[in-house]
């Protein structure tokens, strides 16, 4: 069963070749990119199940063509391979197999490094920590962080902001609230400096309050419960309701947080909201905030309010 499971998570990247040669038309690359913004709007709309098996033939056909371009027509579609390899890896992440995620951020590294991108192989680093983030491993999440900024001068603003964002998370793992909020911080300075053209990693300029999500989610991650649902309830005024996924990542969040801060009242009634899209998106980071909730409501289980959590989440917990 392991071994189906891995074929069919890896087929997509590992076909056999060599594959017939055919003529590749240069305007593919930009049809490709074209198609990356409505994938990202798919993507906090319908959560990963139903992506995944739309993105992965997709990267194979990227991957086929690629074995016979040539020239800026190959680099381009290494390019834009790289970025579905790198979305395919994120929806892996999503649905909360972190193996297949790790598979496919190794795929994205590869194609990068193939690509001679600076900017790429820097995104792919940055992929690669969100893995880590997601292990809990702090030193492994800086060690990418710092190696996609080796070079600084080589790489776009985006790159350094998506990379300090992602290295406080690792110091939050460390319990390094300073260096959080310096890592932050720096990255805010930098992101009205964003404004190139690349078709992937646009989350810092599509996300509203996106550095703030992670400055709270940080928090959350420290134990700062009363500082997070500060920033949780600000940030969420802003956040549309049709980033139905997202939305209920950051509630759920919220109630750790408000939980966390002796407010367990606030922590279910926000919870209650957030079951309904767990359920609805089938998103495994937001089951996995949910248990996270369950575990900072502990000193209530045996509580009216304790009862209350479990009713909200049954029909999550019924549905696993």
């Amino acid at each position: 069963m392991q071994q189906q499971s891995f074929l069919h998570v890896t087929a997509a990247a590992l076909v056999p070749g060599p594959l017939a040669p055919q003529q590749v038309d240069p305007a593919l690359v930009g049809y490709f990119q074209d198609q990356l913004e409505g994938h990202y709007r798919a993507d906090m709309l319908l959560g990963p199940h139903d992506l995944i098996g739309t993105l992965g033939p997709q990267y194979q056909l990227i991957d086929k063509l690629t074995r016979s371009a040539t020239g800026e027509t190959r680099r381009g579609l290494l390019r834009v391979g790289a970025a579905y390899a790198a979305l395919v890896g994120w929806l892996y992440q999503d649905a909360g197999d972190l193996s297949a995620a790790a598979f496919w951020r190794g795929i994205t590294q590869e194609i990068a490094l193939r690509a001679r991108d600076p900017h790429l192989i820097g995104y792919a680093m940055v992929n690669s920590a969100q893995v880590r983030t997601d292990l809990g491993d702090g030193a492994g999440v800086v060690d990418l962080c710092e190696a996609a900024l080796d070079e600084p001068s080589a790489v776009v603003p985006k790159i350094h902001v998506m990379a300090m964002q992602q290295q406080a998370h690792g110091a939050s793992l460390l319990r390094d609230r300073a260096a959080v909020d310096r890592l932050i911080d720096q990255a805010d300075r930098l992101l009205p400096r964003v404004d190139d053209d690349l078709p992937w990693g646009n989350a810092c300029r599509r996300t509203p309050g996106y550095l703030e999500v992670q400055r709270a989610t940080c928090y959350g991650r420290l134990g700062l419960g009363s500082e997070a649902s500060a920033l949780w309830a600000q940030v969420l005024t802003v956040v549309p309701a049709t980033a139905r996924r997202d939305r209920g990542v950051y509630m759920a969040r919220h109630a750790t947080a408000a939980a966390t801060a002796r407010e367990p009242e606030q922590a279910v009634e926000i919870a209650r909201k957030v079951a309904g899209i767990a359920v609805e998106t089938g998103s495994a980071r937001m089951r996995r905030e949910l248990a996270t909730l369950e575990r900072a409501m502990r000193p209530w289980h045996h509580a009216p309010v304790g009862r209350e959590l479990i009713e909200a989440l049954a029909p999550v917990t019924e549905g696993s």
